[in-house]
């Protein structure tokens, strides 16, 4: 709901104290960046050892870690520090900006892996990494299978980036104090993320076509270390009460999940030239998001040829046609309305967490700005 957010800004904005200069939206990307490329620079000389192809294997991770995204994790995680006490300009500020970089890196992983699952071809607007490896390895006419070999080599870049977030994080320079707090929170995240990913797969090979299924994927393969993680990491990294860490994890959950709610309208709706992904992607991928799980329910309730037409489609080589016709289907079927209104109601519901939190007048500014950015985006 974005006028009560809107509304939620002025309010908490008024009230603001805070006039010590710290990093603004736009700056905070390059500051991520900045400590992600001097990690990449700290692992040139162990990987240029290696030999044998790795150094440039690795070249293709970086360049895919700073190609683009609009670095949301490593974001909220600073506004949580903000929001609990943190000092933009005190002598901790540079080590928390490494360890909330250092989400970006798992980030990475979880891409490079779900591409795979998916079958994508494309991640914005370039060839996802296991088709460009499935590319080197047949244009160099080398040995085997093509597409073998590309999936084998992200798998182990995926594998790198994760292994390397725990490495950036534990070097940051956080305070050994800072670090104990963090290790749980961290722990927690990544065995989260990992679940959703084993219950989206999951899900789709039983053909669990329910919304309470893909609401669970939803809530674990993107709301927790999308959201709710990177702002419990940060109250943890300042030291904040329970109160305020509950509050983050509700304000963070449900817009987490309005955040994947808007994905899933994106991967059937989106343009292609601003989401980098093909039209309908979601729909040939066979992906059991909530907005085709909704479809699917008024479907087999008031209109059986829609449900044998999502069901037939749903997972196929669909043709533009086609695409079109599930995408008229699921409209008309009232799906892409119930989704808007339950991306309305987790936005209030968080606002509301927000409002009432202990967090600092200017960090629900920011979260509140950062929410609308997260739930009402176009790509």
């Amino acid at each position: 709901m974005e006028a009560t957010l809107s509304a939620g800004t002025a309010r908490v904005g008024q009230s603001s104290t805070n006039t010590a200069p710290h990093p603004t939206s736009l700056e905070l990307p390059g500051l991520f960046e900045g400590a992600l490329r001097d990690f990449f620079d700290s692992r040139r000389e162990l990987v240029s050892t290696i030999g044998g192809g790795y150094e440039k294997a690795v070249s293709t991770l970086e360049a895919f870690v700073l190609r683009g995204g609009k670095r949301v994790r490593p974001s909220f995680a600073w506004t949580g520090w903000l929001g609990a006490g943190g000092d933009p300009n005190g002598k901790d500020a540079d080590a928390v900006i490494r360890a909330c970089a250092a989400l970006e890196l798992v980030q990475a992983c979880a891409l490079v892996h779900d591409d795979i699952i998916d079958a994508s071809t494309t991640r914005r607007g370039f060839p996802t990494v296991h088709v460009e490896f499935e590319d080197q390895h047949r244009g160099q006419e080398w040995s085997g299978d093509s597409a073998h070999f590309g999936e084998a080599v992200a798998i182990l870049l995926g594998d790198l980036a994760l292994a390397w977030a725990d490495d950036m994080i534990r070097e940051s320079g956080i305070s050994p104090e800072a670090a104990a707090r963090v290790s749980p929170v961290w722990s927690a995240m990544r065995t989260e993320v990992l679940g959703g990913q084993f219950l989206d797969i999951s899900n789709e090979a039983r053909g669990d076509e329910t919304v309470e299924a893909a609401m669970r994927v939803n809530r674990y393969k993107t709301a927790a270390y999308t959201i709710e993680r990177p702002l419990h990491l940060g109250a943890a990294l300042f030291g904040a009460d329970a109160e305020l860490i509950d509050a983050y994890r509700t304000f963070g959950t449900d817009i987490g999940v309005a955040f994947q709610l808007r994905d899933d309208l994106l991967g059937v709706f989106g343009d292609p030239s601003v989401t980098g992904k093909p039209s309908g992607d979601d729909l040939i991928a066979g992906k059991r998001t909530v907005l085709f799980a909704m479809a699917l329910a008024r479907a087999d309730a008031a209109d059986p040829a829609a449900a044998q037409l999502l069901r037939n489609g749903i997972g196929t080589q669909l043709t533009d046609n086609e695409v079109d016709s599930l995408r008229q289907a699921i409209t008309d079927l009232g799906a892409v309305t119930d989704v808007e209104t339950q991306i309305d109601a987790l936005v209030e519901a968080a606002a509301n967490a927000l409002d009432a939190s202990t967090a600092t007048a200017e960090a629900k500014s920011r979260l509140t700005d950062m929410a609308i950015a997260a739930t009402k985006r176009s790509h």
